[in-house]
């Protein structure tokens, strides 16, 4: 299914980027000597914000390099290099298929075009090596892409474009390639105040509340409805998707309100499906709504922040991820530098487990593998991944003492070839 909520688990000619996987001289190939080898994918910031943002042309180019490919050690969790896929763009968000054939990118610091849009890609998957081969790239219906997931049917691609306040709709071909955006939605409304309603004491916090932003975008399990968060217009929507036409109409709930300033940023649902999390980057909060699926509601109910009892000074929050066990939540605190987790009670409420130190700068996401024993936190300005050991009892993230240099990592996605348990059902 494509996105986290099913895991549970411009325009082409600007692709005279070079886009080699080149694997390490000597090394043995990969995959060799495992029958079912398990990989990882960390995209990165490759290139300025000044390619989106003609006024800032001064910016130096990302430490990334494109994405950069690993195979991971299934007992220890540690990630050996097996190459990278380089690119001139920033490949920070990746989504790949659930059969494990295809993989998609956000290219989000890429050139703009003409209309005004940056660009999406798409890529062929080797599942004995791991080897990447790009399919194609297309606009992405607006500028900035920041965050790509698959919906459900695996037919369409949805897109947040951040810079340009607009979701799209993009269909797949049986080979896995995308084609031109089937609907662009960009909702306007009244942007929220540069002092988020939450926001820690002395907080100086002020991201994106200058013009609309849209920040993530995810469908359901079943695939009905698509959420998504724009952090400017404080304002999570709520969309009915058309699977056939590949459009979206807004539901009978057309969105939900967080606190004014807050800006919410992304979202997790419950593996049971009725319990929808909301991170706000400005405001450090949690929040828990309840989800009706049948008409797609989401009711607020409650909220938590991510920061310590006592905590002053500024805080963007980023990642927020359930297990997959549906026990345990964590919640990203960029600039506090952790990782807050909690313990989710019978009724979807939260009770705070502590902090774990990301043991880097400015944590913009982290992962859990297939398995959920390990977490992979992405450290953006340490240009470091550090691998942590997922205690099963409390779901505390304790350091291995492991660090993988990435330059500006974004985010980490597997690629999982062992048979899975249900397939012979």
């Amino acid at each position: 299914m494509g996105g986290r909520m099913a895991e549970r688990v411009k325009c082409v000619a600007r692709l005279a980027l070079v886009a080699v996987v080149g694997w390490p001289a000597g090394a043995a190939e990969p995959g060799a000597g495992d029958a079912a080898p398990l990989f990882a994918y960390v995209g990165t910031f490759s290139s300025p914000l000044g390619d989106v943002l003609p006024t800032q042309v001064d910016l130096p180019p990302g430490n990334g390099r494109g994405i950069h490919c690993f195979r991971v050690d299934r007992a220890t969790g540690a990630l050996a290099s097996i190459g990278t896929f380089e690119l001139g763009t920033s490949p920070s968000s990746l989504v790949i298929n659930d059969e494990g054939t295809r993989m998609y990118s956000a290219n989000e610091t890429d050139r703009v075009g003409e209309a005004g849009e940056g660009t999406v890609s798409s890529y062929a998957l080797d599942r004995a090596t791991g080897q990447l081969t790009m399919l194609n790239t297309v606009a992405s219906g607006a500028a900035g892409p920041t965050y790509v997931s698959l919906h459900p049917g695996g037919r369409h691609l949805l897109v947040a474009n951040y810079f340009g306040g607009a979701v799209a709709v993009l269909p797949i071909d049986e080979d896995g390639r995308l084609g031109e955006a089937t609907d662009v939605e960009a909702p306007q409304g009244e942007i929220g105040p540069t002092t988020a309603t939450n926001a820690p004491p002395g907080s100086f916090a002020f991201s994106g509340h200058d013009r609309t932003h849209a920040h993530m975008v995810e469908a359901t399990p079943d695939g009905r409805f698509v959420f998504h968060v724009d952090l400017g217009l404080d304002r999570i929507f709520i969309w009915a998707f058309d699977a056939e036409t590949g459009t979206l109409e807004p539901a009978r709930q057309p969105s939900v309100a967080v606190p004014p300033g807050d800006g919410p940023r992304h979202f997790d649902l419950h593996p049971n499906g009725r319990w929808f999390y909301s991170i706000q980057e400005e405001g450090a909060t949690v929040t828990l709504f309840d989800f009706e699926s049948q008409h797609g509601t989401l009711t607020p109910r409650q909220s938590w922040s991510t920061l310590p009892e006592g905590f002053a000074g500024s805080v963007f929050c980023s990642e927020i991820l359930v297990s997959a066990d549906g026990r345990h939540l964590y919640a990203g605190n960029r600039l506090h530098d952790s990782i807050a987790v909690y313990a989710i009670g019978d009724d979807g409420t939260l009770a705070s487990q502590g902090e774990q130190w990301s043991r880097g700068n400015y944590p913009r996401s982290f992962s859990l593998d297939p398995s959920g024993r390990f977490l992979y936190c992405c450290n953006q300005r340490s240009d470091n991944v550090a691998v942590f050991a997922v205690d099963p009892a409390r779901g505390m993230p304790q350091f291995t003492g492991q660090f993988v240099p990435v330059g500006n990592p974004s985010c980490v996605v597997f690629l999982e070839t062992a048979p899975s348990t249900h397939d012979d059902e």
